[in-house]
């Protein structure tokens, strides 16, 4: 049975989201402002139903979307591109895969103890972040 992801969920640690950062082409100053951010996630898990809400002082982000159904995502206040996504379960991993403008681009949501992890990838850069329970 895949996990259950659902929470409020706020970030310990980031590591390379600058290299990440680059990948995408975000400018500089926002950037410097960025990886100065603790941002807050929010998962709704309902069966394979998510919505997820990534908050910080800077932008908000909003996805919604359901395992296995290719979605088209608007990823504006973060790198302000349009990609096709679609998530799927690999194991207890929440995987997403977005094509579109950059090349090997995604991320993966799991759980290890009391800790929610996070890879986001995009051409060969790629983030860690971890994130506790709020």
């Amino acid at each position: 049975m895949p996990a259950d992801l659902s929470g409020t969920w706020t970030l310990l640690s980031s590591d390379n989201f600058e290299g990440y950062m680059l990948a995408l082409g975000i400018d500089f100053a926002t950037r410097k402002i960025a990886k100065l951010l603790k941002p807050q996630k929010v998962i709704e898990q309902n069966g394979d139903s998510f919505t997820i809400h990534t908050n910080s002082s800077l932008r908000n982000y909003f996805v919604k979307f359901k395992v296995g159904e290719e979605f088209d995502e608007d990823n504006r206040g973060l790198d302000n591109r349009k990609c096709k996504s679609l998530v799927i379960w690999d194991n207890d991993r929440l995987t997403c895969v977005q094509k579109g403008e950059k090349k090997n681009r995604g991320w993966t949501h799991w759980i290890e103890g009391d800790k929610l992890h996070l890879e986001m990838f995009c051409e060969g850069q790629v983030c860690k972040q971890t994130f506790q329970r709020a």
